[in-house]
């Protein structure tokens, strides 16, 4: 009886192939905790350690540096040879002495040469101070000042004619002011130094957004200039509840970075929690905005991206408008929206100017194209390795007659064929713009073609490989798809390894790690885990907008009416 009994039982490979099956995914939980704890020990990851570090920086206030908390004292002489000591050889850095006329007092105006408007500094400071000069009622301010605050005054209200003026008590404040494009001017008599902003520094004109084209939309993008940024969000979004909050980030080279979001429908507890993150970066400069990116997001582990960056206005104002947080940093023309979810990703602005029927359609055709994208070589390792019997029989026959003489598994060449075509788009990319998709183009065609004339890879399998390429080409955002690239290597060698039913663990194992995802908060599939009803509105598909009254319930708005 026992012998019958066990002849029914599967064989020990069997066994173990089903313990691995089990296996595997607790150890990838437990893989996944262990890097988590151990990330949180670190600086970036422990946001109590964060949060008290920043609290201490903020009580003390203390710079760093060979020239910190050095105070001017007003003594022109000795404050200009600290100056001089400061700056040391720099030959960019331009220190310009004069009398102010009508009057026995020196002053200096320290700058860099390349990052002023020379125009703007001869009309509004030398121009003032050496021409025009103090008339003959008011030279006794100079010579018998009551105090300093007197001639500070004076020199700020009568003899500055600009919009922007600020001060430097400390000589490394007006170092910095100065190697970020300030004029700084230094009289005798005035311990502190009179910030003029007269930047010129280097920006380029109003484009299209190269990563994200559309056919019909603004031709207008975000350039490298935070001030043209703010302006142009103010230009798009103009609302006296556009709130734009401006930080510095930086430990030893300062960036602005401005933190927007209109105050009467952006949730008060998502706006405190952005700038307590961003208060929190500790890195020595904020280059792009992706060292944000990856310092604010709520896993660093994730493959998937947490937080949307863009370049286009249209798209920060209406995540403003839903109540989400916008951040924009000096020196990159991408912006970043938070919180962000997955279907985010996957949506243009393009459904919103298009009617709702083809913005629907063109929506739903880039979640077929993601899910193409993500399974498609796995699905065919699957089939063909391990279920040939759930393939048509007429397609069977012919898959198997164009493989034939192939010498690898289906595997090896799957592999063959998507590395090779990551490479010829990477190599498109950096190559110059006239001959980069020249050559992706011509190489994939060259490469194909004599693969199957050398009989490595099979045909079906290069229709498979370009179908998967131009599905990740569909999708709006570029980080999103790179994360897409990605994970197809692991699908495939889930799929090498246990044919469909590894495609479906690993499918399953990715679900999981969605729902458990959040943004700033917010669960990263949100609409449809959890389920919300309303915001289906906005999610596979476009619904007209006199249907969209509501603005989506997972950001939980201060107003959460769009029209009444």
């Amino acid at each position: 009886m026992w012998s019958k009994i066990l002849a029914y039982l599967p064989e020990w490979p069997m066994w173990g192939q089903a313990f691995l099956l089990f296996l595997i995914p607790i150890l990838y939980m437990k893989g996944y905790q262990w890097l988590r704890s151990s990330l949180k020990k670190g600086t970036f990851s422990n946001k109590d350690q964060q949060n008290q570090d920043a609290s201490t920086n903020s009580s003390s206030d203390e710079e760093t540096g060979n020239y910190a908390n050095i105070r001017l004292t007003g003594d022109y002489a000795k404050d200009l040879i600290s100056v001089k000591a400061t700056f040391g050889q720099n030959s960019d850095v331009r220190i310009r002495e004069f009398m102010i006329r009508g009057t026995n007092t020196p002053a200096a105006v320290i700058f860099v040469e390349g990052l002023v408007d020379h125009d703007r500094l001869d009309t509004h400071i030398f121009t003032p101070l050496m021409i025009r000069g103090v008339p003959d009622t008011e030279r006794t301010i100079f010579e018998e000042p009551k105090d300093e605050y007197e001639l500070k005054a004076y020199v700020k209200s009568s003899l500055l004619p600009v919009g922007e003026l600020q001060e430097a008590k400390t000589l490394q404040q007006a170092a910095q002011a100065v190697l970020n494009g300030k004029n700084a001017l230094f009289v005798e008599g005035v311990a502190s130094a009179l910030l003029v902003g007269s930047a010129k520094g280097k920006s380029r004109s109003l484009e299209e957004p190269v990563s994200e084209a559309l056919l019909r939309g603004p031709r207008i993008g975000f350039t490298e200039r935070l001030s043209d940024n703010t302006g142009i969000l103010r230009q798009f979004g103009g609302n006296n509840e556009l709130f734009m909050i401006k930080h510095q980030v930086g430990a030893r080279v300062k960036r602005d970075l401005v933190i927007a979001y209109i105050a009467d429908i952006a949730n008060a507890d998502l706006v405190t929690e952005v700038e307590k993150r961003v208060q929190n970066l500790d890195m020595d400069i904020m280059l792009e905005s992706g060292y944000v990116e990856q310092l604010i997001e709520d896993d660093e582990l994730s493959p998937f991206q947490q937080i949307q960056n863009t370049e286009r206005p249209d798209r920060v104002v209406s995540g403003l408008l839903e109540g989400r947080v916008a951040i924009l940093l000096d020196g990159t023309p991408f912006a970043l929206i938070v919180p962000s979810t997955f279907s985010m990703l996957l949506q243009s602005p393009e459904d919103y100017y298009e009617r709702w029927i083809p913005g629907t359609f063109l929506r739903m055709l880039r979640f077929l194209a993601a899910t193409i994208a993500l399974l498609g070589p796995a699905l065919y390792i699957s089939f063909i390795s391990f279920h040939p019997g759930l393939i048509p029989t007429k397609l069977a026959l012919t898959i198997i007659q164009t493989r034939q003489g192939v010498p690898f598994p289906s595997v090896i060449e799957a592999l063959i064929m998507e590395t090779s075509i990551e490479i010829l788009r990477e190599a498109g990319i950096r190559l110059p713009k006239p001959i980069g998709p020249a050559m992706g183009i011509v190489g994939g065609l060259i490469i194909g073609d004599a693969a199957v004339q050398a009989g490595i890879v099979s045909p079906f399998l290069v229709i498979v490989v370009a179908v998967t390429a131009i599905s990740s080409f569909s999708i709006p955002t570029y980080s999103a798809g790179i994360t897409l690239r990605i994970l197809r290597f692991v699908g495939m060698f889930s799929a090498a390894i246990y044919g469909l039913f590894g495609v479906v663990m690993f499918f399953l194992l990715l679900c999981s790690h969605l729902v458990r995802l959040k943004s700033f908060g917010v669960p990263y599939v949100t609409p449809a885990v959890p389920y919300s009803l309303s915001d289906w509105k906005d999610f596979f598909i476009r619904a007209p907008l006199g249907m969209m009254k509501k603005r989506p319930s997972m950001m939980h708005p201060k107003d959460p009416d769009r029209k009444k």
